[in-house]
């Protein structure tokens, strides 16, 4: 594919849901759904990466995985390069994941024990039909350099690399069938921390060096803030806030991302931060509560937050924010 040009929008999801069905009784029947994701709507241009950060359980992973067709969707629209793949049969889809891959969490997990590396590297390209043998062959010698490991490496099982090595190598089989989009989920958490940096700056040589997009899926926002060029705050399903990672790191502006960013460490001890220690206890995706679904744990709520949900609103500055705080209409309550 390859025909976007940095700047372009690669990506676009429109009002993306996934609820996943409850059944119960004698004869089993669907008694209620976990919205895991509930209505998203972002884009993520060419060459950019994207970072999405919430709690575990807010439904950022499914969101990636729902885009990648690893999970079917229950409703939305999931628009890449401008063609709208949301209901491609099993078929179709199966030619775009050559431009559509995914880095795992977990990268022994992700890497077939009973390959080699050099076969999990070559498998993509041979099922996307991509070149001869020979130049599959000199493909995956030049991606395992890319990536930082030897050719030699290419012959040995994924149980004989460290934790590091194994990433480099799922990184290496993302890249090989040439995609456009990464979705990269969580793919430093289960590492070492001295080995995280390498990591992160591997992949950020290899997004110039291919002109590659990244969704970045964490919970931490310290690499989030390192890689990202815009960012989305997930809160039970739905994005709450969404900038670019200066003005969303310099100026939070929901009760939630504010909550967050203050467990932040500082390292300078002359500087002072507030602690905000948010109360109560994410409420259930399956039993939503009405209104602003952070209104239980906010220090601010008012009435109408308990009444209405807010919208998803750019409030100047392509700053996006789900909150009554910031909503400029008479009939919600300021700040």
């Amino acid at each position: 594919m390859n025909e976007q040009k940095s700047g372009d929008i690669l990506l676009e999801v429109k009002g993306l849901k996934k609820y996943f069905p409850i059944t119960g009784g004698v004869i089993p029947r669907t008694v209620g759904n976990l919205k895991a994701v509930d209505g998203i709507s972002l884009h993520i241009k060419q060459g950019e990466t994207l970072g999405i950060v919430g709690e575990s359980g807010c439904g950022k992973t499914t969101l990636g995985r729902v885009i990648l067709r690893l999970i079917d969707l229950t409703e939305g629209e999931v628009i890449f390069n401008k063609k709208d793949i949301s209901h491609y049969s099993t078929r179709e889809f199966r030619r775009m994941r050559r431009y559509m891959q995914i880095i795992f969490q977990d990268p022994f997990a992700s890497l077939h024990p009973r390959m080699t590396v050099g076969s999990l590297i070559s498998e993509p390209m041979k099922i996307h039909g991509f070149g001869n043998r020979h130049e599959r062959k000199e493909r995956v010698k030049e991606l395992i350099k890319v990536v930082g490991l030897d050719p030699y490496h290419l012959s040995k099982y994924p149980h004989e690399f460290s934790g590091g090595q194994q990433q480099r190598i799922g990184i290496a089989r993302a890249l090989a069938p040439s995609p456009d989009l990464i979705i990269c989920d969580e793919p430093v958490s289960a590492l070492d921390v001295s080995i995280r940096s390498q990591i992160l700056n591997l992949l950020d040589d290899l997004q110039k060096k291919f002109n590659l997009t990244y969704m970045f899926i964490s919970h931490d926002l310290a690499i989030i803030r390192h890689i990202s060029d815009r960012v989305g705050v997930m809160y039970l399903g739905k994005l709450v806030e969404l900038a670019t990672g200066d003005e969303l790191f310099n100026n939070p502006l929901h009760p939630y991302t504010e909550a967050l960013f203050s467990a932040i460490p500082v390292l300078d001890p002359k500087l002072r931060r507030e602690k905000i220690v948010l109360s109560g206890e994410v409420p259930s995706p399956v039993d939503i509560p009405a209104g602003c679904r952070f209104h239980g744990r906010c220090r601010h709520r008012k009435e109408v937050c308990t009444q209405n949900e807010p919208e998803f609103k750019n409030i100047g500055n392509s700053h996006f924010v789900r909150c009554y705080l910031h909503d400029r209409s008479e009939s919600c309550p300021s700040k």
